[in-house]
């Protein structure tokens, strides 16, 4: 485990994960949010654990996160769903994690989440697209485990905007709605003109397309070669949950961050962030997050001597979200 580079608000670290956990000072940790690689049958180039071993693979990163984590904090776990191999039945393995890590790690399951990507394509592809015999999967199980049973959270900083309806209901109630009870014998009639609270309650369907095509990492990831993380999640996903479980100065961890798609949302939002993943080469493009300036030449000398491993130390500062090298810490081959 080392330091590849640092910005004003966070670090990224090479290596794995539980080696910084091991490490890390226990309740000093506000958020840790992350998406693992999924118990997929085929493997990716991310690297993907069997669906066999895949529980037993990441409960012990499980205990070292309730360690880590504050009394306040949270642990959000997105994990994609699954077939089972050569089958057209889903596999269990996301609930098998949600079981073992409420009974196994002494987690709450504070609530459950659910991602709707509608952008996603049509698979698995023998059973969608070829025997036409199920459905496209486009939901992600996300769950938020607590460590207590009142951990930090606030609705009213992930407020939607109200439908243009509830606007009419909330200018004139008298006109757009009669008191009256629900067929759930629920009875709705207290006044709508006292609940203008900027906003409604969002609910625990997150329907958020991962369709980004023109991002600043994106764009540089092909003017300067480098290979793209092939499963970044789309930045609204952490963005939510950073608003709605920390504050301003508090401290968020992922431990699997590809392309730092975390980071770079923690930093923008006022939060400091420490970002960990194996592999050194996705990790290295996701500095690109953070240049606030086109000098391509300047990028890719630096994405090259974060690649290669010719910086040494602390490599990289970011000041503001501008990444400079430290020039008196460069330590060449």
């Amino acid at each position: 485990m080392f330091e590849l580079y640092h910005t004003k608000m966070g670090k990224a670290f090479v290596g794995d994960s539980l080696d910084w956990l091991h490490k890390a000072d226990s309740n000093s940790v506000d958020l840790v949010i992350t998406s693992p690689p999924f118990a997929l049958q085929r493997k990716k180039e991310y690297g993907n654990e069997d669906q066999a071993a895949y529980v037993d693979w990441i409960i012990p990163f499980g205990h070292e996160i309730f360690r880590v984590l504050k009394d306040t904090g949270s642990f959000i776990l997105d994990l994609g769903g699954a077939y089972k191999k050569g089958k057209p039945v889903r596999s269990l393995y996301n609930y098998r994690v949600l079981i073992r890590m409420c009974d196994g790690c002494g987690f709450n399951l504070a609530e459950e989440f659910f991602w709707h990507n509608p952008s996603k394509l049509p698979s698995p592809i023998e059973w969608v697209n070829k025997r036409k015999i199920r459905v496209k999967d486009s939901v992600n199980t996300v769950w938020w485990f607590s460590k207590t049973d009142f951990p930090r959270a606030d609705v009213r900083k992930v407020l939607v905007p109200y439908s243009d309806r509830m606007k009419k209901l909330l200018e004139n109630p008298d006109k757009f709605y009669k008191p009256k009870k629900r067929p759930s014998g629920h009875d709705i009639s207290r006044s709508f003109g006292n609940n203008k609270n900027g906003g409604a309650i969002p609910p625990n369907l997150l329907q958020i397309p991962n369709s980004e095509s023109n991002s600043q990492y994106l764009r540089l990831c092909k003017e300067i070669g480098a290979k793209r993380h092939p499963a970044r999640f789309p930045s609204k996903l952490p963005a939510f949950f950073i608003d709605f479980l920390t504050n301003e100065g508090d401290l968020v961890v992922d431990i699997f961050a590809g392309s730092n798609t975390t980071g770079e949302v923690a930093g923008k939002k006022g939060r400091r962030w420490i970002a960990c993943d194996l592999n050194r080469e996705y990790l290295a493009a996701s500095c690109f997050r953070f240049f606030d300036h086109n000098d391509y030449e300047k990028i890719n000398n630096i994405y090259e001597l974060l690649l290669k491993g010719k910086l040494k130390n602390l490599p990289a500062d970011i000041e503001g979200q501008s990444l400079q090298v430290k020039q008196m810490e460069l330590e060449f081959k």
